[in-house]
């Protein structure tokens, strides 16, 4: 008589007893990571548990402690691990757009909108875990207590290429107004690729926060003309 084979789920949790396999090991790794990251989405840092994250992806919540360690390293690896793209994104799509223009037809605008558009690409074509993310995302952008500490361990050098690339191109601007008009800009962009139905409600089905090309002929020019107008003040 051959023996039943064991569920998936079954032999998750059985990786919990010994050492996973490297191959295993690295579907488990997505399948804990996956699971944390749209509990993290939905309730929070502090309304999610490691068993909460071990029943989510079916495994045993040792699995989890032998991956990652305790729950806030668990979440710094579902933070960084979109994290990493998104920088090197980014980073390329501002250095393409330095690459393609001389001074002279740079642009405010062009600039925020090669800082922007590959987060509005990615969510508009990377599936529902990306969607988790940047609405996980807003949740630490807006956590007094060490969502700021967060945001600056794992974005802070494409923030500073931005700023950088701004004060090139509007020598004149004091640093204080770049970075000031940088924390208008990340609060507009995070609330739009948070998609939370907000503008739904208000605006009576005018506008939809799931419209992300709607946000996108909009957002690079709302936030360019307020760079220009700060500037333009000199923190006046």
């Amino acid at each position: 008589m051959t023996a039943a084979k064991p569920s998936p789920k079954a032999g998750a949790r059985a990786g919990g007893r010994g050492r996973p396999s490297k191959a295993k090991g690295l579907d488990l790794k997505e399948t804990i990571l996956d699971a944390a990251e749209g509990l993290f989405a939905r309730h929070g840092f502090h309304g999610v548990t490691t068993r909460q994250v071990a029943s989510e992806a079916g495994v045993d919540t040792a699995l989890i402690h032998y991956y990652f360690g305790a729950k806030r390293e668990l979440f710094d690896a579902v933070f960084l691990r979109r994290a990493e793209i998104l920088n090197q994104a980014r980073e390329a799509s501002m250095n393409a757009y330095v690459a393609a223009h001389d001074p002279a037809t740079m642009t405010v605008e062009g600039v925020i909108e090669a800082f922007i558009e590959p987060l509005l690409r990615i969510s508009q074509d990377g599936g529902a875990g990306w969607k988790s993310y940047f609405a996980l995302v807003a949740q630490v952008n807006n956590t007094p207590a060490w969502g700021g500490e967060t945001m600056a361990r794992f974005f802070d050098p494409v923030v500073h290429q931005l700023v950088e690339t701004l004060k090139t191109l509007r020598p004149q601007a004091e640093y204080r107004d770049l970075y000031w008009c940088y924390q208008f800009l990340t609060g507009s962009m995070m609330l739009s690729l948070s998609e939370t139905g907000r503008i739904d409600s208000l605006s009576e089905g005018e506008c939809h926060s799931s419209d992300l090309e709607a946000v996108r002929q909009r957002l690079f020019s709302y936030c360019a003309a307020g760079f220009e107008a700060v500037i333009a003040k000199g923190g006046k």
